[in-house]
């Protein structure tokens, strides 16, 4: 037995309403919360009212059966009510602050080959714009910060994760902008490579020095840091430098492969590693995004079965709802993504 189609509120958009008499030969109804009486002969409140179930899908974890069961709309109505407001996508609107911001860019995979490239002012706690395509490519992320300049953000640090592509194009749109690797991808990575129980003293060691990374917070930190990562390089360097037989090729490998990769990365990220203690206010990892991306995540997988098409316009409008709260009555300038 299909649900009772519950009437929403127009004013407050409280679902408790009960009929209230007839007015001109239409039901009259009235809100319990705010005691307005209305009518539902109005189009462009049934509009808004299949507007609000829409934004309900995108942001309440809320699956269409769900909505049903508490609309009284089928879910087949529903459907195709979605698919509508899934096509007419609104273009996005950046916020110019009048600040310099602290950029993080940061990019996630969802099915369907679908790459969310976003760039988050991690100033204002919002997100300043976002490209969605199949891959990380520096030629895009270049186009997207020439972008974010013209209009006059003025950007004073950005913080990125290990992406090559991201890098290059950091270094190439915004030279003289100070740069920051997120300290957090740096150690993870790092301890996956040396393993959780390594053998060697050389591992084991390096393995502390790893550990002791989150821990910097301060310029004595950090100079007692880069000091004993030194020692380590200096101690080791031959350990790190071995190389295993040739084998029937003729190539030559490291024999300490994964301790190997563990210190090219740390020499290669160590000049903008640290660079958040002479900084304030830089954040020192992309925690921010990675968590923005674990919500978007968890709500889009609740809609399983979602086409490609699909997929990206429920990003995209995911995204604008999430921004709205942040617009304000600031100077906005929209552009198409």
């Amino acid at each position: 037995m299909a649900a009772p189609r519950r009437k929403r509120c127009p004013h407050c958009g409280f679902l408790e309403t009960i009929k209230w008499g007839r007015q001109g030969g239409h039901q009259r109804y009235k809100c319990k919360n705010c005691d307005t009486c209305f009518t539902s002969r109005r189009k462009d409140v049934s509009s808004a009212n299949r507007f609000i179930w829409f934004k309900w899908w995108i942001l309440r974890k809320q699956t269409v059966a769900e909505i049903s069961q508490m609309s009284g709309h089928s879910s087949r109505q529903l459907s195709r009510w979605f698919d509508s407001y899934l096509r007419s996508y609104p273009e996005w609107e950046i916020k110019k602050s009048e600040k310099d911001i602290n950029l993080l860019i940061d990019g996630t995979w969802f099915p369907n080959n679908l790459c969310l490239v976003l760039y988050r002012d991690e100033t204002a706690k919002t997100t300043l714009f976002y490209r969605i395509t199949d891959d990380e490519r520096a030629c895009e992320i270049v186009e997207d910060l020439n972008t974010i300049r013209a209009i006059g953000v003025k950007i004073k640090s950005i913080t990125t994760d290990g992406s090559p592509a991201i890098i290059r194009a950091v270094e190439q749109a915004c030279p003289d902008v100070v740069r920051q690797r997120c300290v957090a991808h740096i150690q993870r990575e790092c301890l996956n490579w040396i393993t959780r129980f390594p053998h060697s003293d050389a591992a084991k060691e390096l393995r502390r020095l790893v550990g002791r990374i989150c821990t910097v917070r301060s310029a004595t930190d950090r100079a007692e840091w880069v000091a004993a990562f030194d020692a380590w390089c200096i101690k080791h360097k031959e350990y790190v430098c071995r190389k295993s037989g040739p084998f029937v090729s003729g190539v030559e490998w490291k024999e300490h492969r994964m301790v190997c990769k563990a210190y090219t990365q740390l020499r290669r990220a160590l000049p903008n590693m640290f660079n958040f203690v002479d900084h304030a206010g830089m954040p020192r990892t992309t925690s921010a995004l990675e968590a923005f991306f674990g919500q978007l995540k968890e709500n889009i997988s609740l809609h399983r079965g979602l086409s490609r098409r699909h997929s990206e316009e429920y990003v995209r409008w995911y995204l604008h709802f999430r921004h709205q709260m942040h617009l304000g009555n600031s100077q906005l300038t929209k552009y198409s993504v």
